[in-house]
């Protein structure tokens, strides 16, 4: 992986997200399904999607969203929207995704760089933004929403902290699949709270058919900006850009998202 400096200057150098690793969205993507199910998106979802239809600027039929991964969100959403095209940079995410949602397009591509020469109404990021680990990325991410938007239209970047927001924290989980199970234990900290990364540990229990276990730790490096960061990088993107807090059942916190409008 190339410095972050170097990163920001080339838009094909890809996300940190799918270089080296996470394991999570190259080798254990089949995996997906059992550490987040889509049945736990649905409250989020239907949040997100209001969201969206209230801030678009007219009818709100088409959605694209940058960085799907396996397709959760996009399996709730397709309800309130005519047309979902999914966006992201790992081949065996958009497999599942595509297996969940047979009827949405499916396209790969990094969210920073990517151009489907198309006009929607409404671009939605969720988690994946986390990826982006310098403001130079969020405003290539924000640049490649408005690229993709028409005018009135309305993006959704939600990340899962700020740096106001942020705490060390560990979590559990996983499912039972057909023959096979998963359970992970998360581990949240941030190294150097003067920095603008945190990093998130997985520890990965697989349980095969055969009921032998293997261990794996994947660990992902996010970005952590303050709300300001987040304005100014949407404003400079020509976006009139709104903070704004969500909570919903599935997180202990409020969570601060930010919708751009496009002119």
């Amino acid at each position: 992986m190339t410095s972050h400096r170097a990163a920001d200057q080339d838009p094909e150098t890809p996300l940190r997200r799918l270089t080296h690793g996470p394991l999570l969205y190259g080798e254990l993507s089949e995996w997906w399904p059992l550490v987040s199910a889509p049945e736990d998106y649905a409250e989020e979802a239907g949040i997100f999607a209001d969201i969206l239809r209230e801030h678009c600027c007219g009818p709100a039929r088409t959605l694209l969203e940058l960085g799907s991964g396996g397709g959760n969100n996009a399996s709730h959403m397709k309800r309130d929207f005519e047309q979902v095209t999914l966006v992201d940079l790992s081949p065996g995410m958009l497999d599942v995704s595509r297996t969940l949602n047979p009827e949405c397009e499916h396209r790969l591509g990094d969210m920073r760089s990517v151009r489907l020469d198309r006009l929607v109404d409404c671009v939605f990021v969720h988690d994946a933004i986390c990826y982006a680990t310098t403001t130079g990325q969020l405003r290539q991410v924000a640049a490649t929403a408005m690229a993709h938007l028409r005018p009135g239209g309305a993006a959704l970047f939600v990340p899962d902290y700020v740096r106001e927001s942020f705490t060390p924290s560990t979590r559990h989980g996983g499912h039972d699949g057909n023959g096979r199970s998963l359970r992970y234990l998360e581990w949240t900290w941030d190294p150097d709270p003067t920095d603008e990364t945190y990093l998130t540990d997985f520890a990965f229990l697989l349980r095969g058919p055969d009921g032998r276990v293997r261990v794996r730790h994947d660990r992902h490096e996010e970005g952590l900006f303050p709300t300001a960061a987040w304005l100014e990088a949407l404003a400079e993107t020509g976006f009139t850009p709104q903070a704004r807090t969500i909570r919903h059942s599935q997180v202990e916190f409020e969570m601060t998202a930010f919708i751009g409008m496009r002119e």
